[in-house]
């Protein structure tokens, strides 16, 4: 048997996965509520084919992703008005309180890793259905 030498060290096997506010369904991984985690959370998210998440912000929280596979598209801004793709093996960085609202409108699915200074992982997460209608789908 092998002994991790930090008892505070954990592995995390995404199985099951736990509704975001955002309207999508994220796999469970690294935050507060799994591993105590104090300054940061890691989990994998799978946007199906078609879905959309609903516009919001991480109050006070940085995001960083890594589009595994697929790609999304992605509004951000005060009212949504810059766009970008974000391709398989590429990152992006939404600084804290930013708004933004994700897509997949391809055929297949779109996963990545995201990570954010938030170890609470939903604490900072701030809905704003003003915005939802300014994006297509």
């Amino acid at each position: 048997m092998s002994r991790s030498s930090n008892p505070g060290c954990r592995v995390v096997r995404p199985g099951s996965g736990h509704a975001g506010k955002q309207g999508l369904n994220y796999f469970e991984g690294i935050a507060a509520e799994t591993v105590g985690a104090t300054g940061i959370c890691m989990h994998l998210l799978t946007i199906p084919p078609g879905a959309r998440a609903k516009a919001h912000l991480h109050e006070g929280h940085e995001t960083a992703i890594y589009v595994l596979s697929g790609e999304a598209h992605t509004w951000f801004g005060e009212r949504l008005e810059e766009h970008v793709i974000v391709r398989a093996g590429e990152m992006f960085y939404i600084p804290a309180g930013v708004p933004h609202l994700p897509a997949n409108f391809s055929d297949s699915p779109c996963s990545a890793v995201i990570a954010r200074t938030d170890p609470k992982e939903q604490e900072s997460v701030v809905l704003l259905p003003e915005l939802d209608a300014l994006v297509p789908g």
